[in-house]
């Protein structure tokens, strides 16, 4: 079985969008959207929800109202400013980090799990997807990232299904750490911005940092070609390949709009063809890779 993340230093580079047409095309695989605190792929996707899991990452201070004598020492201690003057809990504010619990005379603070998130199995018109929504404010987004691989990695090995294609988050923080952790292959997706370089090289060094395989794809590759070249020259110097370039095309966001992949709403434009090409030249260099699972 072999893991492809696709990833991006930043949002907004066409990330979703490829991910959204290689499940197409790639027909038998298992979809992930490690995206889980703004996920987006099942706008495009639309799947069908089979199964919901409860997510519960972190902890929430709970004050016993018989037991608090009203000291003050956990309110002084708080760093969060999570306990209000009458002595009760702001949930959005408290971190769970135990302080309170720790410094209280009495004992009358304690932590309880309450839930972060929810965790989800669905189907799709493409094949099997795991995917996931953190509650607004929660944390621990890596950690529910990490369920919704292990989520996908059963799919995949219950379909008998060779290929997980994730769709990872943006930027190289925990979430994207979790996403790219063990993985064959790591797909950047960027734009020849110099925002785009920068983020590009950003993301290049936490791939070759966790041991994972790089390739590149610049979107909009016509909109600066200067910077285009720049990019490839980058990539030659780093020995990293550049699997495919994808021209400018506004029917790629009249296709969002209408809420499906592009090579199914377009299948004969440039942006479908060249996506297409880009698939294809991913299969071919993934099947050279040892598998890492």
């Amino acid at each position: 079985m072999k893991q492809l993340t696709i990833l991006s230093g930043k949002g907004g580079t066409g990330k979703t969008t490829i991910t959204a047409s290689f499940a197409v095309l790639a027909k038998k695989a298992v979809v992930a959207d490690c995206d889980v605190d703004a996920p987006d792929l099942h706008m495009l996707l639309h799947p069908k929800i089979v199964k919901t899991q409860n997510f519960k990452g972190s902890k929430l201070a709970n004050i016993d109202q018989e037991k608090c004598v009203k000291c003050g020492l956990c309110r002084e201690k708080c760093r969060f400013d999570a306990i209000t003057d009458d002595f009760k809990i702001n949930a959005f504010s408290c971190e769970g980090c135990n302080v309170c619990v720790i410094v209280c005379p009495v004992n009358a603070l304690t932590l309880k799990e309450r839930n972060s998130g929810y965790a989800y199995i669905s189907k799709t018109k493409y094949g099997s997807m795991a995917h996931a929504m953190l509650n607004p404010s929660e944390a621990n987004s890596g950690k529910l990232v990490t369920l919704v691989r292990q989520n996908a990695k059963n799919l995949a090995e219950k379909e008998n299904s060779d290929l997980i294609v994730i769709d990872g988050p943006p930027g190289i923080g925990c979430p994207v750490i979790a996403s790219v952790t063990g993985v064959d292959a790591g797909l950047i997706v960027t734009e020849p911005t110099m925002s785009g370089i920068h983020d590009l090289e950003r993301a290049l060094q936490l791939l070759t940092h966790f041991n994972v395989h790089p390739f590149v794809c610049i979107n909009m590759y016509d909109i600066n070609k200067d910077n285009t070249e720049k990019i490839e020259g980058f990539c030659k110097e780093k020995g990293v390949e550049v699997v495919g370039k994808i021209s400018f095309n506004p029917i790629v966001t009249e296709a969002m709009v209408n809420g499906k992949p592009v090579v199914e709403y377009a299948p004969k434009s440039d942006a479908a063809e060249e996506i297409r090409n880009t698939w294809k030249s991913i299969l071919l260099a993934i099947k050279t890779l040892n598998p890492r699972i």
